[in-house]
């Protein structure tokens, strides 16, 4: 299938069992699963406003592992905006997200710099108590990296929506929104749907 030009590709990388594929699944279908199932490399689709017109937000939902450094090239050749995550209860997770931002700045370069493609470090699992990265840590790396930063739990659905939402508000050179449902009444879009249905009288 060829790719089509109004996709809006966001990669998501971390280390493995950080709640990359909760994050995502959490996000696009509402769900989310107790037990970890690692990851090759899923792709998920969900339809979004791009400037002002419909295009397919697609979200990557990379490997955990660093077994595949092609794949992960290739990943933020294609990735129009990265979300980086770690576990805020693994120090760990947030140190393996280094080299990988490096890799990003080295084929984004100028484009990384300047702003115009959307970073977001995410500190998911922010309901677990065991917690070794603070929330400044995690600002403070941010700050560097001149990027976004959010905690999330996808088990509680806390921030979840709202992270798609700010990525997608970093977007400068285009116009990207998850809000397809411009404030039509329910009333409005029961009528929009009827327009064109035969009623017998």
């Amino acid at each position: 299938m060829p790719e089509q030009s109004n996709d809006y590709r966001v990669v998501v990388f971390g280390a493995g069992g950080v709640g990359k594929s909760s994050l995502v699944l959490r996000f696009v279908k509402g769900t989310f699963r107790e037990n970890y199932i690692p990851t090759i490399e899923d792709t998920y689709r969900q339809v979004i406003s791009c400037n002002k017109q419909v295009c397919t937000l697609q979200i990557t939902d990379t490997t955990g592992s660093h077994q595949f450094p092609a794949m992960q090239r290739l990943s933020i050749s294609k990735g129009h905006a990265f979300i980086l995550v770690y576990s805020i209860s693994s120090r760990q997770s947030l140190e393996e997200l280094k080299p990988i931002h490096a890799e990003i700045v080295e084929m984004k370069g100028g484009d990384l710099e300047g702003g115009s493609i959307p970073v977001m470090l995410v500190g998911n699992k922010c309901d677990d108590v065991n917690r070794e990265c603070t929330v400044q840590e995690g600002a403070e790396l941010a700050k560097r990296w001149n990027c976004a930063f959010l905690e999330t739990s996808a088990k509680t659905n806390h921030n979840v929506k709202e992270l798609f939402q700010e990525l997608l508000q970093l977007e400068t050179r285009r116009a990207v929104s998850l809000q397809l449902e411009t404030n039509k009444s329910k009333a409005q879009r029961r009528r929009d749907k009827l327009k064109g249905k035969c009623s017998v009288m």
